[in-house]
């Protein structure tokens, strides 16, 4: 009898070999510690760390944990829940150049009764994903990481002053952070990245460091070890990394442009080297999906009160929900790369944002798109910002939401958002951020004490 991939005892006897190879490996690595990582609702890394007495126990998916202490996961009268590693992600780690004998494995949270927690970000990419994988697709993703460096105080704390006066593509003498980066870009090829390009960004302060595209899932995990190395690198060159999207008004932020495309097996569905523009209608269906559900998964994609202050006029950042061929200031943009390389840019994410969540909705978004041949707008190869008021009617431009007010409301009534994000996670990260608005529009911020305080 031939045994298929599906399988079962096929699949255990699979599973049971990577434990066996992940065992040896912490024994000749001399690992002491395993860091069994996941990521909460709002994007922030969390992890449960455990030395090799408890390894086997937790690859057997053992693993406990108050799931009530963790933001938006679950009661107290409903805590326990488990970590539940994929095997394929680990790897020894040195995320600091002092620490050793340290590994980490990614992990999916479950509930009580053994199923895969609704809530859970990693397991909402997972569905989703399957979702493509019926269809026969596979998604690829390739984002761009933007940060700022600041120096610090004698407590360890960012001191709010740019950190150089460098521009686009400076490099040494000017940008100061070149040695961090380079430090940073070591650690993640030591790590198993692919840096496709790294350079001064726009903003004085500012870099930025791009790797290589890959599946979707294995590419948000990457992205929440890249913070983390980015962070742990800076601080050890006396500097403290920030992902906020706006800390200068007068300068360009940070954003997390997100390069997307549908392959099947070797095959890229979004190149058709017979059209005019080698992009293929299921790319443009694609596309229809995104900028017809923009404003509704805007609040996922910019999910911060700061992340709207970088959403704004000649900082090359969307304000407009349109798509262009190589217009960095549209919504989103078709980069000049065709073949393997032809992929769709959405350029409002910025990197407060959950990567599992952008990635989830993106694709939701553009397979709607595919399976109801939703046709995009005309193509604006304009500077958006230039266009006067007339020229946007005729173009029927929309406005990308300004606030994160105005992307709550949107997503408030969003139904590919709810079968996206299920119940749980929705109506979590939905409560969670309109309290914080609401914090956010009640507090008195210094520009009104500056500006009215004498004068009324």
């Amino acid at each position: 009898m031939v045994l298929s991939e599906e399988d079962p005892s096929v699949v255990q006897m699979e599973q049971y070999d990577k434990k066996k190879r992940i065992m040896q490996m912490v024994e000749e690595e001399e690992i002491q510690f395993i860091r069994m990582n996941f990521t909460d609702i709002f994007g922030f890394g969390k992890c449960v760390e455990i030395t090799p007495d408890e390894l086997e126990k937790a690859l057997d998916g053992e693993l406990m944990f108050d799931g009530s202490s963790v933001d938006g996961f679950g009661r107290v009268e409903e805590s326990d829940m488990y970590l539940i590693p994929d095997l394929d992600t680990f790897m020894p780690v040195s995320i600091r150049s002092t620490e050793k004998g340290i590994g980490q494995i990614f992990c999916s949270v479950y509930d009580s009764d053994r199923k895969p927690f609704s809530g859970c970000p990693r397991n909402i990419l997972k569905r989703t994903l399957d979702e493509a994988k019926a269809l026969g697709y596979e998604l690829n993703v390739g984002p761009e990481g933007e940060f700022f460096l600041f120096h610090m105080d004698e407590n360890e704390n960012p001191i709010f002053d740019k950190h150089d006066n460098a521009g686009y593509f400076d490099h040494s003498p000017f940008d100061k952070g070149i040695d961090a980066k380079r430090d940073i870009i070591t650690k993640m090829k030591e790590m198993g990245f692919s840096i496709e390009a790294s350079h001064h960004e726009v903003a004085p302060g500012q870099q930025e460091i791009d790797f290589k595209y890959g599946e979707a899932l294995d590419v948000a995990d990457k992205w929440m070890t890249f913070k983390q190395i980015v962070k742990n690198i800076a601080h050890e060159q006396g500097l403290y990394a920030s992902f906020l999207p706006k800390p200068f008004t007068k300068e360009s932020g940070n954003a997390m442009h997100c390069n997307q495309s549908l392959c099947k097996g070797e095959e890229n569905v979004f190149y058709d080297p017979d059209s005019e523009t080698k992009l293929s209608k299921t790319a443009e269906y694609y596309v229809g999906g995104l900028i017809k559900h923009a404003k509704e998964i805007a609040a996922i994609c910019n999910p911060t009160i700061n992340s709207y202050k970088r959403l704004v006029p000649n900082y090359e950042a969307p304000t407009n929900i349109v798509w262009s061929f190589c217009n960095r200031s549209s919504f989103i943009r078709i980069p000049n790369a065709r073949k393997k390389g032809t992929r769709v840019e959405l350029r409002t994410p910025d990197p407060t944002a959950n990567p599992y969540l952008v990635f989830a909705v993106m694709l939701k978004a553009g397979l709607d798109g595919i399976r109801n041949k939703i046709e995009p707008p005309e193509l604006v190869n304009k500077n958006i910002y230039s266009l006067s008021k007339k020229e946007q009617q005729n173009y029927d431009i929309e406005r990308y939401p300004s606030n994160l007010y105005e992307a709550l409301k949107h997503m408030e009534d969003s139904q590919l958002l709810k079968d996206t994000l299920g119940e749980h996670a929705f109506n979590v990260f939905f409560k969670t951020k309109m309290k914080e608005w609401i914090e956010y529009d009640k507090t008195v911020h210094s520009w009104e004490i500056k500006n009215y305080l004498k004068k009324y």
